[in-house]
């Protein structure tokens, strides 16, 4: 699991996201951020957390915050999964990974007896400086919003 904490700066990245823009950590300089690692773009866990922070945009935005999701898919299969659900917000494509290690989320996983290495559904929130406010590592996939924004 990851190896930040809540005060931590966070991990200055660039990836391309799903159009292929550039996307930096600097992009954000001022603004709040929640970062969102999902292990497989359209798969039915990582559709439910994305759509479920996708419903609440509005809200995210009107306290300040931007939204990025994050996964190892190829700008292609982002691309798709954004553009049939409608999300608001950029996917970032990191298929080499550079993204996924800086955050401390690529490690071994089990599923159904199997173990493998993949990306562990992690969410970190960032404030206007860069520190990291909080990590949430275990995700509720429906209720996603609830976690992050204190109503």
């Amino acid at each position: 699991m990851t190896h930040l904490k809540e005060g931590d700066k966070a991990p200055d990245f660039s990836a391309k996201d799903e159009k292929g823009n550039t996307v930096s950590l600097s992009d954000y300089k001022g603004k709040k951020l929640v970062v969102f690692f999902y292990p497989k773009a359209s798969t039915p866990g990582c559709t439910a957390e994305a759509c479920n922070l996708n419903e609440n945009y509005d809200r995210f935005k009107s306290k300040g915050y931007e939204i990025l999701g994050v996964s190892a898919d190829s700008a292609k299969r982002q691309s798709n999964f954004k553009n049939k659900y409608g999300f608001q917000y950029p996917l970032l494509a990191d298929e080499d990974k550079n993204v996924i290690e800086a955050f401390g989320v690529w490690g071994p996983k089990k599923f159904m007896g199997r173990e493998y290495d993949g990306i562990h559904r992690t969410t970190f929130i960032i404030d206007e400086n860069g520190i990291i406010e909080d990590v949430i590592t275990k995700v509720k996939t429906k209720a996603h919003t609830s976690q992050i924004l204190s109503e």
